[in-house]
């Protein structure tokens, strides 16, 4: 599992048939959360997560579903998900979903809706900030202030005509 990224709430999903992405939105219910340490944002998305587990729900226009002045709207339905990854089930008895999961939708009735972005995103704490090495950090960011420098007020003055 190394090679794959765990997807939870946020990930951006696309169908091959729509013309518009959507975020996955988890609506299985069970207490495992991935990146934060408070477990209130970024649950863990499981196979559980069918029916219409998106913000929007909708992927745009369906390009399965012609009509006279273009395509019906999309209403996916997702009906279970593949490639997910099976050596751990969380409490809601669902499997976790990775960035390679595909979803079947009912109208296309095959795995054509991918996760685009798995939806982690790194959000550092305050206390990792003050673990943080001071040199390391400072040869990353140069402009950075080093703790304890002093501040130096700016040597010029932006200003505007009024």
């Amino acid at each position: 599992m190394s090679d794959v990224a765990i997807v939870c709430q946020g990930a951006m999903c696309k169908c091959k048939f729509g013309t518009v992405p959507d975020k996955l939105k988890i609506v299985s219910t069970h207490k495992e959360y991935v990146n934060e340490t408070k477990g209130s944002k970024k649950m863990i998305a499981t196979t559980m997560d069918i029916g219409q587990p998106f913000e929007a729900k909708t992927f745009g226009q369906c390009k399965l579903q012609p009509s006279t002045s273009g395509y019906l709207p999309c209403v996916p339905s997702i009906t279970q998900w593949q490639d997910f990854y099976d050596k751990i089930t969380v409490s809601n008895q669902g499997k976790i979903l990775t960035e390679k999961s595909k979803a079947i939708c009912a109208i296309a009735g095959a795995p054509y809706v991918e996760i685009t972005f798995h939806g982690q995103t790194a959000s550092p704490t305050q206390s990792q900030a003050e673990e943080a090495d001071e040199e390391i950090h400072s040869q990353l960011n140069p402009l950075a202030r080093p703790k304890g420098a002093p501040e130096k007020p700016a040597n010029h003055v932006l200003k505007i005509k009024s």
